[in-house]
Parts: structure tokens; C-alpha cells; sequence
């Protein structure tokens, strides 16, 4: 189905990045794979040509553009099966959270530098006992005059090795009574007396991703860092987290359709039996069912897209897009890898990739059990 998203400055838009991901990052991608990181030059290069926070206005160094705009960038790097090169938590998770709630002062000191690629940043959630539960995070910031002393440790956090910022998540109040209300957001640059940023992890996908753990060991920071009110950060977090999940969704749609495409093309050149395996029927059915629940996908999601471009309260959709759009694309990838065969199991293959690298879309972002509690509680259950 054609689709109404996008005008003609998103489809320029488009071919320019596409240009980018040929000659910045397919060629690249190998090495990063090995090295377990992408080059911090390739922030440099994606900022100089408006790649980074393309909706950012140009006062703050942006390109004055909008949110389909980072839509965009996330399905062109799925297509070209990137998953290390972490943009779209750059601009699109993480510095979303300085634009609305930081000072004058704290989007001039920090925006531009962001809209550059020379400052990369991170999100500190995850710790190595809440997983999901953020209101009992046990990270604190304890206020000492006119700064605050932070002291815990994050886990899985991706961009870790890279980040110049990280905004951490941190209790302002040890002993709460209502912990939603204890929770505060703090910008920590990189080089603080300690931070400490630990071990990149090992993990089973997303190779050239420099997934880490950090550590705050009595880390002294202005309390000019902190982001919005003392207390605010749960309702921060949650303001925000309707994009970070439609994020998500979208990379999700997007791999499992590159992965259609490319097992579509492959069914056509492989031969079994005197004949390629397109043309038996199994094949043709399990195709056409990845296809048909792709095109649902596809319509689902950018109904979802355009309605939280145009400003709409949507939650419970935007958690139902994560959920079903992760789900869905495992499965596909899933029924995918097996017309490979044996060469399914091979790492030189994409697909073998795409099918490691979508495992952990069920679990980020909130889990998938996670958002049916949510739904459910927006349906009133």
C-alpha cells in the first residue's frame, strides 16, 4: 500500500541518508562488528550533514525539520541492517529529554553539541536488580550544598563507551514514601571524578553496539545538571517513553521488511529439486503470510506515526505498536532464516543477524509483558 507519511523534502531527505549509509556505514560495518563499537568519527560525519536531531530548531544547531524526519533515518539503518550505530537513542530517546525539560542555559550548553555528533549521550535506566522497575531504583543523588553526590550503578546501557552525556536516573530521597516521586534525571559528562565506565557487555546481537555498565562512585555534579524539578523523573520518564516504545516499533517493521525482501530475492535464485524454492508451495504460503502481516504491520504503525506527530496522547498505542511490532518481527525473520538453511546459521549471512539482533526488542524499552500491563491499565482493567 502506498504510503501518505512522508512529502517530498522527507523523500530528498531519505535519498541523502541513503548516500550517507552507503559510504559512512555499510562499508564499516565488519569492522564494527569486530571492534564491537562504531567509529566516533561516524557521529562527527552524521552531525555535519543534519543527521543527528534533524527536528531540533536551528537555533540550537538542528536542521529545523521534524520527527517523520528521524523516522526516516531509523528505517533506512534498518534496512541496511545497522544496529550499533545508535542515532535514533541519540536524538530521538535521549536528547528529547534536554529540549523539554532542560533550562535556556542547558539546551544552549548541550543542544548543539548533540546536533554535531562532538557530544554523544546515553540513557541511565537499567540497573543490575530493577530491570524494568524504575521507581525502585537504588542509584542516589544526595544534594551537598550547591551540587549533587551520585552514587550507584547502571547496566546495559547502550552507547556506554561512547557517551560524553549521560542522563542518569537516580533517587533524590533514600527512604521515600511514594518512591514515583523520589526519582530525579541528572546530565553527567564523561571525565566527572567517578564515573567510571565499566566492561562493554557481550551480548548475543546488536555486535557493533557498545552496550556497557557505568558506575557513579561519589560523583560530584553541579546541581545545575539536574533536569527539571527535584521528584520529577518518573513523570518525565513516562512523558517520554510513548516515543522511545513507537521508536522501537518502527526499526522493528522496518528490519523484518528488509529481511522479507531479501529472502524473496533469495527463494527466486536458490534451487532445489531442478527448481527454485519459490516456486513450491510451502515457500509460496509462509511468504505470503510474512507479507500479509507485514502490510497490517506497516498500516498499524503509521497510522501510529502520524498520530503522535500531530501531538496525540497515545500510549496504549504506541505500547500495542512495540508489543505486536516486536513479536511480529521475530516471527518473520524467524520463518526468513529457515529458506537459508544451513546458511541461516552462518554470522556472513544478514539474516543470521537480523534474526540475533531482534531478540532484544522484546525486551528493551520496557519488556513486552510490560506493555500488556500497560494497555491493560489504559483500557481500564
Amino acid at each position: 500500500m502506498e504510503r501518505t507519511l512522508f512529502s517530498a523534502e522527507h523523500d530528498l531527505f531519505r535519498q541523502s541518508f541513503r548516500q550517507f549509509v552507503a559510504k559512512e556505514i555499510v562499508p564499516n560495518q565488519p569492522r564494527w562488528r569486530e571492534q564491537g563499537m562504531v567509529d566516533r568519527e561516524v557521529w562527527r560525519k552524521a552531525g555535519a550533514s543534519g543527521f543527528l536531531c534533524p527536528w531540533l530548531e536551528e537555533k540550537y544547531g538542528g536542521a529545523g525539520g521534524d520527527f517523520l524526519m528521524s523516522v526516516v533515518l531509523m528505517e533506512e539503518l534498518a534496512l541496511a541492517y545497522e544496529s550499533g550505530f545508535a542515532m535514533c537513542l541519540h536524538s530521538d530517546i535521549v536528547v528529547p529529554y534536554i529540549h523539554t525539560f532542560g533550562t535556556e542555559e542547558q539546551k544552549q550548553k548541550w543542544l548543539p553539541g548533540c546536533a554535531s555528533g562532538e557530544l554523544v549521550t546515553a540513557i541511565a535506566m537499567t540497573e543490575p536488580g530493577t530491570g524494568s522497575d524504575l521507581a525502585n531504583v537504588k542509584t542516589v543523588a544526595r544534594r551537598d550544598g550547591d551540587d549533587y553526590v551520585i552514587n550507584g550503578s547502571k547496566t546495559f546501557i547502550s552507547n556506554g563507551q561512547l557517551c560524553d552525556l549521560v542522563i542518569v536516573v537516580a533517587k533524590t530521597e533514600e527512604s521515600p514514601k511514594d518512591p514515583h516521586k523520589a526519582i530525579s534525571l541528572f546530565v553527567v559528562e564523561a571525565g566527572r571524578a567517578g564515573f567510571v565506565k565499566g566492561k562493554k557487555l557481550e551480548k548475543m546481537g546488536m555486535a557493533s553496539q557498545d552496550t556497557s555498565e557505568l558506575f557513579f562512585e561519589d560523583c560530584r555534579i553541579p546541581a545545575a545538571n539536574r533536569l527539571g524539578q527535584e521528584g520529577a523523573g518518573f513523570l518525565m520518564l513516562m512523558q517520554k517513553l510513548q516515543q522511545e516504545r513507537l521508536c522501537v516499533a518502527i526499526g522493528a517493521q522496518a528490519g523484518a521488511e528488509q529481511v522479507l525482501h531479501d529472502t524473496i530475492v533469495y527463494a527466486k535464485e536458490r534451487q532445489a529439486f531442478g527448481k527454485p524454492i519459490s516456486k513450491f508451495q510451502n515457500t509460496q504460503f509462509k511468504l505470503v503470510e510474512c507479507a500479509t502481516q507485514l502490510e497490517v504491520g506497516r498500516a498499524f504503525v503509521d497510522r501510529v506515526i502520524e498520530g503522535h506527530v500531530a501531538g496525540k496522547y497515545l500510549v496504549k498505542e504506541c505500547s500495542m505498536a512495540k508489543l505486536w511490532q516486536t513479536e511480529m518481527a521475530q516471527q518473520v525473520i524467524d520463518t526468513c532464516l529457515q529458506f537459508f538453511g544451513g546458511y541461516g546459521y552462518m554470522l556472513e549471512y544478514p539474516v543470521t543477524r537480523a534474526f540475533m539482533d531482534a531478540r532484544v526488542q522484546r525486551i528493551y524499552a520496557g519488556t513486552n509483558e510490560i506493555m500488556k500491563v500497560i494497555i491493560a491499565k489504559q483500557m481500564g482493567l
